[in-house]
This record gives C-alpha cells, structure tokens and sequence, in this order.
C-alpha cells in the first residue's frame, strides 16, 4: 500500500511538471497596418523606371505636343535587352511610361493619331507596351504602367471629354496588356501646351478635374487580381517621397493622412519624406530617382551617368531608410540601354552583392532583456533565424527593451539591417546599436524608425557582441531581423 501511494505520488509529480504552459498570445495590430499587396511590393525593394518617348529623339525632357510621329524610330529596338540588363542588376519589376505629358502613345491607341502606330516603327506595326509587358513575362519582372493625366496634344484637355478619353486609355492599357502590380501617375498636371494647335496655356483643379475616386475604381474593376497599386503624391497605395534625389526621410513612417496632402501645402516634401507617426493610412514612400540627370536618354549625358558609388548611396538612403527604389534607365535613341548605364548597373549590383554576402549574424545566439510571455514564440533567437515570420517581441506595455547578439569571435563589421515585422504596424521610434568593447559598450548607430527594413553604417568596428537597444516604440516592438556585415 505503501509503495502504491508513492508511486500515485510520483505520477502526480511527473504530470503536474509536463502540463503544457498557457500559450502565449500573439501581439494586436497597432495602427494602419499594410494589404498584402503592399506587402509584396515592399519585398520587391528594386523597380525600374524607362521614359522612353518622342522626347527621346527630341532632347526634350517635357514635349510640347507639337512632335511629329514620325520623329520615334529607334533603329536597334532590343526590349529584351532592356529587361535581362535589369533583372541582372536585381530589379524586380518594371514601370513603363505609356504616355508623358506629351501625349504620344507607345501603343496604337485607337482613342488618338497621335500615338506609335503613325510612327515608322516596324512600319506602324510596333507596340513598346505590349513588347516590354510580354518581356517582362518572360523573363519573371512584373510589370507597370505610367500614363500622365496631363496631356499637352490633346485639343480637349481641361475639359470633360479628355477625362474620358484618359479612362478609354487605362481601359485599352488594363485589358490589352495587364496585369500591372503598380500603376503611376504624375504629379504634373496643366501649363502651357500645343493642345491640338491652341498653343496656351491651361489650367485645372487637380483636386476635383480627374475625378480621382471613379477613375481608381474603374481600374481596379479592371484587375481584380492581383491587386493593382496606385502611385501618386498622396497614394492613395504608394505615396511620392518628396523629391528626387533619391532620398527617404531618415525618419520614415509608412503611415501618412492623405486628406493632408496637396499640392502647394507648407512643408508637403518634408510631410512626404517622413510620413506621420499618428497617421491614419499605411501609404509607403516610394524612392524615383534617375541614373542620369535627365529622365529620358540624352547623349550630353553619356559621361554622366551615376557611378555604382553612387547608386549604393541612393541604395541606403532608399531602401534603407524602410521605402522602394524605382531607379530610371532611359532607352537611347537606338532602343537600348546604353552601354554607360549597364556598367555602373553591373558594377552597382556586385558592390550591393559583395557588400552583403555573408551575414555575420545568421543563426547567432541571441538574449534579450525581456520577451513575450517568456514564449520561445517571441525569444531574442527569432531576429537571427532567418525566417521572415517570426520576431521577438516584448509584452504588452513594454515598448523599451534590448536584444544581444554574439557573434561567438571578434568580427570586423561596417554595416547593420534592421526589420520590423510590419504585418502588425510600424512601431519602432528610436533605437541605438551598441558593440561590445573590451569589458564595455560603445555606440556605433543611432536612429529613429526602422520599418521595413533599415540599414546602417557602422563605421569600421571589430567586436564579438552587438546589441540593438529600442530606447521608445508606439506599442510594445517586433523586431523581425537583424543582420550584421
């Protein structure tokens, strides 16, 4: 009797110690959070931009809309050339713009004359539109459409009837040659202009012309899937960031109240180029920049092209700063990218690829000075796992904390990247990135936001240990990644 007790003890004792743990639940959404098309745009990191049009052959940068058809005949057109360079240099997808304020269409449009199909390109059978889509097809880019709401040929522009005829054309676009997973329109709208031979100047209410609301609608009943993302100065998807340096706000919040965004508002770039902590819609920056001075191909500008220096800077302050790159390469007058531009896009791609080669963080222990709940859900050991997905978060309420990576041997390093796990909200407001120095500390960066992804120079440092320290967040953080270069 007595061994039984003992042993009914012992059984006891073994299942009140294996009783699974409570577990732990998973943080609630703070604030605006992204659609998963916004999501997957930001995994793309890297878009193109080509201006190509009669403002190629013209060395204009804006056409009058007085240009003759018959000026666009790029004798080497090589639209496969144009998309295997840029998927090389790690570009994702591609924005083509369809029609600039010129109003010259790179398609036969059936609502215009003045468009390719009156051009000697392939003898008035050529289409840029639907040689770039099925390029981009082939060779696994998505692709894009830009098609300017200002148009300086069209005898109608500033009245009704143009803006119907600027919805026949996303109609033609959409159901001739879509999907687009990014559609871009232009801040640019009314100035002087030909205007059919009117030769003024015009002027509209950007705010009501265009009827912004019914056009977006009309275009995504067109594209249902997948989702189709709208680019302007104020989004409503992707907004513009202000200007085009190729410069993101050092602070850069994915969050912007766009009822706050119009044109000719005090401080509208810098609003753009940060966003706003309290805002009330997710509408990320988007980062356009052009590999030389001008937009479309100028040979004055051969000598002129960024350098890959150069390019990894805008990198940085780009994509590193938490927002896209749409960088602009210009076909020249042949139908090529010039081979200027593929050099410092070679070399640009091997300075980004031999920069971030080996992460000196992948799989490395990591503690933190508090996780959620105590789960192994929410451990330190998430932002070193590689896995997108999982991030180590604090509890509710606490919204500083610190994570500390060994690096298990002294590293020489220069660069750190930093990931929010933004499913949930952009949270983080600042932060600090320590090494360890002999039997110290030392700081080596300093920010504000991270986001999507942040990345930043250490300076030279030799050091076994990192530890990333978030001195304020909005709501308890959720750090996704950490990598160490």
């Amino acid at each position: 009797m007595k061994k039984l007790i003992t042993l009914t003890a012992t059984i006891l004792t073994l299942c009140s110690c294996s009783t699974p743990k409570k577990k732990v639940s998973a943080p609630e959404a703070v604030g605006p959070v992204p659609s998963e098309a916004q999501l997957a745009w930001q995994d793309m990191e890297l878009n193109a931009f080509i201006h190509f049009t009669t403002n190629t052959f013209t060395g204009k940068e804006w056409g009058f809309g007085d240009e003759s058809p018959s000026i666009f005949n790029p004798s080497e057109a090589d639209v496969d050339q144009w998309i295997t360079t840029l998927k090389e240099a790690g570009f994702k997808g591609v924005i083509l713009t369809a029609k600039h304020h010129d109003g010259f269409c790179l398609w036969p449009s059936k609502f215009t004359e003045h468009s390719i199909k009156n051009s000697p390109y392939k003898d008035g059978e050529g289409d840029i539109v639907k040689e770039v889509s099925e390029a981009c097809k082939r060779h696994g880019l998505k692709f894009g459409v830009y098609l300017s709401p200002w148009d300086r040929n069209r005898a109608d522009y500033g009245e009704a009837s143009y803006v119907e005829y600027y919805r026949n054309q996303l109609k033609e676009i959409f159901a001739t040659y879509g999907p687009a997973f990014e559609m871009w329109f232009d801040g640019a709208n009314g100035g002087d202009g030909y205007y059919g031979g009117a030769r003024e100047s015009r002027n509209i209410d950007r705010q009501t012309y265009y009827d912004w609301p019914t056009t977006l609608d009309m275009v995504r009943q067109l594209q249902f899937e997948p989702q189709v993302l709208f680019f302007s100065d104020g989004g409503p998807d992707i907004r513009w960031v202000g200007n085009e340096s190729g410069l993101a706000g050092e602070t850069n919040w994915n969050t912007i109240s766009n009822d706050t965004l119009y044109a000719g508002k005090a401080g509208i770039n810098e609003l753009l180029a940060t966003g706003s902590e309290d805002g009330n819609q997710w509408i990320p920056a988007e980062v356009d920049v052009s590999i030389r001075p001008g937009w479309f191909y100028h040979e004055e500008e051969d000598s002129l092209v960024k350098s890959a220096e150069a390019l990894f800077e805008i990198y940085l302050t780009s994509v590193g700063r938490g927002s896209n790159l749409l960088l602009n390469i210009p076909p020249d007058r042949r139908g090529l990218i010039h081979e200027n531009d593929v050099a410092a896009l070679k070399a640009w791609r091997k300075l980004i690829d031999d920069t971030f080669r080996t992460n000196l963080a992948a799989n490395a222990p990591a503690t933190a000075t508090a996780y959620r709940g105590e789960s192994p859900d929410y451990a330190a050991t998430r932002v070193t796992d590689g896995n997108k997905e999982s991030y180590w978060a604090t509890d509710d309420g606490v919204t500083t904390a610190s994570v500390e990576i060994d690096l298990e041997k002294d590293q020489k390093i220069s660069y750190i990247l930093l990931q929010e796990y933004i499913s949930l909200g952009q949270r983080v407001k600042s932060f600090t990135v320590e090494a360890r120095q002999g039997d110290g500390w030392a700081k080596i960066a300093e920010g504000t936001t991270i986001g999507y992804k942040r990345i930043l120079k250490t300076g030279a440092v030799n050091t076994d240990k990192i530890r990333v320290n978030i001195t304020d967040a909005k709501a308890c953080p959720l750090i996704s990644n950490i990598e160490v270069y």
